[in-house]
């Protein structure tokens, strides 16, 4: 019969259970939550005309503009004035036009439905569980922007300038407990843009896997031996200067002597 020790180590052997984790962390906001907003900016930015401004030096005052994501608008607006050809200047004074942009309401709002049984009380503090057979959580953002622009020299309006709104969305469906199947805005941006293919030019650079840099030509160097200048990036060695032919500077016509 085993003994004592041997039933003791096999009872423990059969004990153990191996297990292991993962560390994981999520930022302050969701994606999904900045997806929405930034989708939403982005349809109402593409409410409005800028080809208007193309040729002319343009403004733009942040002043009056406060909202979550403020940065991704400014820049947007920005963006969206190059393309249309629009020269921004950092000042108003130097600047021919004015735009002020301002929010009426940027964020995000949720909501959540189900078809089923709620949760139900019996007496005897029984309780029968709630049950979901259909269930749809939906989150959606929603931009409100107005702008207006004006000469800078006269303060004249250039139209009325006006407002514009849209909304994105997040749906997320479950049947009996099995999703979520998603739909809305954000999720055809995202399906759409995984699609694409970078975009590729002749001069796009071919990046590695270091870092190094060239010294930049014409910069002063103390290290470097007086009478030599450094070549440019990709050459390894120096070479003589020429020196000047100091008769020939005095005539008037300086040359490199060969």
């Amino acid at each position: 019969m085993p003994n004592l020790h041997t039933c003791l180590a096999s009872a423990a052997l059969i004990m153990l259970v191996g297990c292991s984790s993962t560390t994981t962390s999520n930022t302050s906001r969701s994606g999904t939550e900045q997806l929405l907003v930034s989708n939403a900016i982005d349809q109402t930015l593409n409410k409005v005309d800028f080809s208007v401004f193309a040729g002319h030096k343009v403004y733009l005052e942040e002043k009056y503009l406060e909202a979550v994501d403020k940065p991704y608008i400014v820049g947007s607006l920005r963006h969206r004035l190059l393309q249309n050809g629009a020269q921004l200047v950092s000042a108003a004074d130097k600047s021919q036009i004015v735009i002020e942009p301002r929010s009426g309401g940027v964020g995000t709002h949720s909501a959540s439905t189900f078809v089923g049984v709620p949760e139900i009380v019996l007496p005897g503090m029984l309780t029968l569980p709630e049950t979901r057979l259909i269930e749809k959580k939906n989150q959606k953002g929603i931009a409100k922007i107005g702008l207006v622009a004006y000469e800078t020299e006269t303060g004249r309006s250039l139209g009325s300038g006006g407002l514009a709104l849209s909304e994105s969305d997040d749906s997320n469906w479950y049947f009996v407990g099995i999703g979520p199947y998603q739909n809305g805005s954000i999720r055809e941006e995202v399906n759409q843009a995984k699609k694409q293919r970078p975009a590729k030019t002749s001069s796009r650079p071919n990046y590695s896997s270091t870092v190094a840099f060239s010294e930049p030509v014409g910069t002063p160097n103390s290290l470097h031996k007086p009478g030599q200048v450094r070549l440019t990036a990709g050459e390894e060695e120096t070479k003589e200067v020429p020196a000047k032919n100091a008769s020939a500077e005095k005539n008037g016509s300086p040359e490199w002597v060969r």
